[in-house]
C-alpha cells in the first residue's frame, strides 16, 4: 500500500478530512443574517451543525463517507448522535431539502438494523412518492422551507430527494421508489440538460417553459456529476442496460465540457463558463463535488480510462487541499443558491462557511484515498 500518491502522503488527507469533519461539528453561533425565518417565525440555521435543513443532509453524507472507509466507530457516532437528537426535537416540515438527510440514514440502517429508524425511512419516502408537490409530467417539484417553487425543477433535488428514495427503495425493498427514482433523473435530465454545451442549466419552470437565467451554476452541476455515478452504483445495472448508457453519455458529455473549464489552480467557477473577470469567481464546493463525481465515475469504468480525467481530478483535489485553512474550513464556498432570474443573481452570492462545502471537501477527499488502496 503505498503511502504517497501525486506527491500527497495518505496520513495528510486522513488529517484534512478530520480536520473538516471537526470544524464541520463544532458548535458555534450563527449570525442573524445567515438564519432561514419561517412564516411562522421560527429559524432554520443552515451554517450551524444543530439542525435540519439539506445543508446539514450533505454534512451527514461526507462524514458517512469516511466512515465507510475506516470503519471508525466514532464517525459512525457522530451520524447517530446527530439523528437521536433531530429525532427528539422533531422536524419543521417535509420538503425537497430537508428528505436529503435519508441517504444517510438509509445506509445506516442498512448497516445497524436499528428499528427507530425504519419508520422514519418509510414515512419520508411515502411522502415523497404520493404528497410532495409535482410538476408536469409528475417531476418532483423543488419544495423548500420558504417556496413551493411552483412547477421547477432544479438540479439539487437529485441529491436532496432522489438518491434518498433510490437507496430507501433498495434497503426497504420497495422497487416503486426506485422505479420512481430513474423516472426524475430522465425527466431531470430531459428538461436540465443544455445540449449546446453538455453541461445542466440550473432549473427549469414549466410556468412560461424556460431555463430561468440560463445559468450553468457550478455547484448546480456538481450535484449532477456526483449524482449520476452514485446513483449507477446503487443501480447496479447491466452494462448494456439502456438507462446505464443514456445515464454514461449524460456524464461523459457534461465531464468532457468540464475538462477546457478548469482553471489553472485546478477550481472551477460559480459559473463555469463565464469568466472571473466578469465576476465569477472560483468555487470550491462545486470543485470538490467535480473531483469526486469525476474520480468515481472513472473508478467504476464509466468514463473513459486514461490520464485525463485522472489529471482533471487529481488536480481539482489539488485545488480542494490549498483551500482548506489550518483550521478545518474549506474556504471560496458559497452560500446556499436559490434559482436566480439573471446572471448576476449567482455572481452575488456571499462566500461562507458551509456545512455541504465541508462535506463535498470530505467525499473528494475520501475518493482520492482510494488511490492509496
Amino acid at each position: 500500500m503505498p503511502t504517497h500518491v501525486e506527491g500527497i502522503a495518505s496520513a495528510d488527507i486522513h488529517k484534512k478530512i478530520q480536520l473538516l469533519i471537526r470544524e464541520l461539528v463544532t458548535p458555534r453561533p450563527t449570525a442573524d443574517e445567515w438564519l432561514v425565518v419561517l412564516a411562522d417565525g421560527s429559524k432554520i440555521d443552515p451554517k450551524g451543525w444543530n439542525d435540519w435543513e439539506w445543508t446539514h443532509g450533505v454534512g451527514l453524507y461526507g462524514i458517512w463517507k469516511y466512515y465507510e472507509l475506516t470503519g471508525e466507530a466514532e464517525w459512525l457516532k457522530i451520524i447517530e448522535d446527530w439523528f437521536r437528537a433531530r429525532f427528539e426535537e422533531g422536524h419543521k416540515g417535509k420538503n425537497i431539502n430537508t428528505m436529503a438527510v435519508f441517504l444517510t440514514l438509509a445506509y445506516v440502517y442498512e448497516q445497524t438494523r436499528n428499528p427507530v429508524y425504519k419508520p422514519w425511512l418509510e414515512s419520508w419516502a411515502e411522502w415523497t412518492m404520493h404528497d410532495l408537490p409535482r410538476t408536469k409530467y409528475g417531476g418532483l417539484q423543488h419544495m423548500t422551507y420558504l417556496s413551493d417553487n411552483d412547477q421547477e425543477l432544479w438540479d439539487d433535488t437529485l441529491v436532496m430527494t432522489v438518491l434518498p428514495l433510490t437507496k430507501i427503495g433498495l434497503v426497504l425493498n420497495r422497487p416503486e421508489y426506485v422505479a420512481e427514482a430513474k423516472r426524475q433523473f430522465l425527466l431531470h435530465i430531459q428538461y436540465l440538460f443544455d445540449t449546446k454545451t453538455g453541461l445542466f442549466f440550473h432549473g427549469w419552470c414549466f410556468n412560461g417553459n424556460h431555463n430561468f437565467a440560463k445559468a450553468l451554476w457550478g455547484r448546480g452541476n456538481s450535484w449532477v456529476t456526483l449524482a449520476i455515478p452514485e446513483f449507477l452504483e446503487l443501480l447496479q445495472l447491466d452494462r448494456d442496460d439502456p438507462l446505464q448508457a443514456h445515464l454514461i453519455h449524460t456524464l461523459s458529455a457534461q465531464c468532457e465540457a468540464l475538462v477546457g473549464m478548469q482553471q489553472p489552480d485546478g477550481l472551477w467557477r460559480t459559473l463555469l463558463d463565464i469568466p472571473e473577470s466578469e465576476g465569477s469567481y472560483p468555487e470550491s464546493s462545486a470543485t470538490a463535488g467535480f473531483a469526486y463525481g469525476i474520480l468515481k465515475a472513472q473508478r467504476l469504468r464509466y468514463l473513459e480510462s486514461g490520464k485525463m480525467y485522472s489529471e482533471v481530478g487529481v488536480k481539482a483535489v489539488k485545488g480542494v487541499l490549498a483551500n482548506i485553512s489550518p483550521e478545518g474550513e474549506l474556504l471560496n464556498t458559497s452560500y446556499g443558491t436559490a434559482m436566480g432570474h439573471d446572471l448576476q443573481h449567482y455572481k452575488d452570492i456571499p462566500i461562507t462557511a458551509m456545512p455541504y462545502g465541508q462535506a463535498m471537501a470530505m467525499m473528494a477527499l475520501v475518493e482520492f484515498l482510494r488511490a492509496y488502496i
